[in-house]
């Protein structure tokens, strides 16, 4: 079995700054003044928090709430979800995939072709046709933990339910990291066999949907020779039937267009909601050909800034 060598996935470490909070989590139950459980104090996500103190009130089985002023943010610190983060960075096409129809190919093809299709992975309901993401994203977890406690009011009559609090945030500064899977990136399923069909297509339709996505990855980058090839029979390395799958197959070029696309899009990221931001500052990137996985977490001078290296072939025609 031939070893499989190469850039094997694209790793990356991001640091975002901002202030206040972009990602609220809602109201949370928590123990009031007088010890009376209330809802009006609305929290953002905090990584590992639980409203809950642990305490239970042995005849009744209750469990204690926390007070809204019970937080380390060190332990528990404000973070922003990867879902949150992929949908602000694919926010021009966030809801595209709803208007995608299995019936027509030049639908499901525009949808391949593009950086939803191609990076952000997607399902359509009515068909099952689906795209694995290579993307993967952590959340952004802040690092400076300036949380405080804040107390509103409504205008108009003062009563118990004019009032309510916030936990909310100052400055901000956010470390992340990610990776793009060269495997899942390089090959486009056409095939139900195995059960990730991208979209189904006819005799002579898969040289049309190889051709689309090839001038769109030539669109990213001019300067790139980018080819998306289609065959009938690509085989995963290292099988022992050699059963394959109908599909595109993308080379060196194309996948360079897609990784400086993708990491284009990451460094430009930046999210404004209502009184609050976060704008991405740096990234470091790791043209990652070993078989340690996300090597840029634990030493960062075993990285390969520059792909010094072709990228990993995981399929092959048959």
């Amino acid at each position: 079995m031939n070893k499989i060598t190469g850039i094997k996935s694209v790793d990356f470490k991001i640091k975002a700054l901002g202030h206040g909070v972009v990602n609220w989590n809602g109201p949370t139950t928590l123990t009031g003044d007088g010890g009376k459980t209330v809802d009006n104090h609305t929290l953002p996500k905090l990584r590992g928090y639980t409203n809950l103190t642990g305490k239970i009130k042995e005849d009744t089985g209750y469990q204690y709430k926390k007070e809204a002023t019970d937080i380390d943010f060190k332990k528990t610190p404000l973070y922003i979800s990867q879902n949150c983060i992929r949908h602000h960075l694919f926010r021009e096409q966030a809801f595209d995939i709803h208007f995608a129809n299995k019936s027509k190919i030049e639908n499901l093809t525009k949808v391949i072709a593009s950086m939803t299709g191609l990076i952000r992975g997607y399902v359509v309901p009515k068909s099952q046709n689906k795209r694995t993401s290579p993307l993967l994203i952590e959340d952004f977890v802040d690092q400076l933990g300036n949380g405080n406690y804040e107390q509103f009011g409504q205008a108009g009559e003062r009563d118990n339910s004019s009032f309510f609090s916030k936990t909310t945030f100052g400055d901000t500064e956010y470390i992340s990291y990610g990776s793009i899977s060269i495997e899942q990136l390089q090959f486009i399923s056409l095939d139900k066999k195995f059960d990730r069909e991208a979209m189904g297509i006819k005799e002579g339709q898969g040289e049309e949907v190889a051709h689309a996505v090839q001038d769109y990855i030539q669109s990213l980058n001019p300067e790139l020779n980018p080819k998306a090839i289609f065959h009938s029979n690509y085989v995963r390395n290292g099988t022992i039937f050699e059963e394959g799958e109908t599909g595109i197959l993308l080379n060196d070029d194309a996948t360079q267009a897609l990784v400086e696309q993708t990491l284009s899009m990451l460094s430009e990221l930046s999210i404004r909601q209502a009184k609050s931001y976060m704008y991405v500052d740096k990234i470091l990137v790791d043209y990652n050909d070993s078989n340690k996985m996300m090597r840029i977490k634990r030493d960062e001078s075993e990285i390969s800034e520059e792909p010094d290296s072709e990228y990993a072939t995981y399929f092959y025609a048959k």
